[in-house]
């Protein structure tokens, strides 16, 4: 799975002209299921996101996790986060899992985080969605299950 993960001071996603999920101070978290990915690719990112330290401590140092913070997350599917750029100027998306799979790996993702007892809002599988965000610092970290060994999480 691949995870596009932004540290904010809030966001929303909007579909079809009203706000479907927001959050406030915490993370926002583009989420893609690749094809072939497991169960355990989807329990990897739902353990690491929430632990990594992107919150500043009270020396201004990046050393707290959302789940230090009580911050929120908002989940939005993004199957863009497949795009194969390597040949033309047209990004294929082959790599994407197929949609129903794709669904069953977001939805499981979102109750994954849920289960650890973090207020989760999410966009719309599927739906053409308008999401803005402030991003705070910024900070954006970029993450895959199947990635080399030295950024392996």
């Amino acid at each position: 799975m691949r995870a596009l993960i932004q540290r904010v001071t809030r966001a929303e996603v909007v579909v079809e002209g009203s706000v479907i999920g927001k959050c406030d101070a915490g993370l926002l978290v583009l989420i893609c299921a690749m094809q072939g990915d497991t169960d355990e690719d989807v329990a990897q990112l739902a353990r690491k996101i929430p632990k990594l330290r992107m919150f500043n401590d009270e020396n201004g140092k990046t050393n707290v996790s959302l789940l230090q913070t009580g911050g929120e997350m908002l989940i939005v599917s993004q199957f863009t986060l497949a795009a194969d750029t390597k040949s033309g100027n047209r990004p294929g998306f082959s790599a994407a899992a197929p949609p129903d799979e794709g669904r069953a790996k977001y939805e499981a993702f979102i109750d994954a985080i849920r289960s650890q007892n973090i207020v989760a809002q999410t966009g719309q599988f599927g739906a053409a969605m308008e999401v803005s965000l402030v991003n705070d610092g910024p900070f954006t970290i970029w993450m895959d299950t199947r990635a080399s060994a030295t950024t392996v999480i």
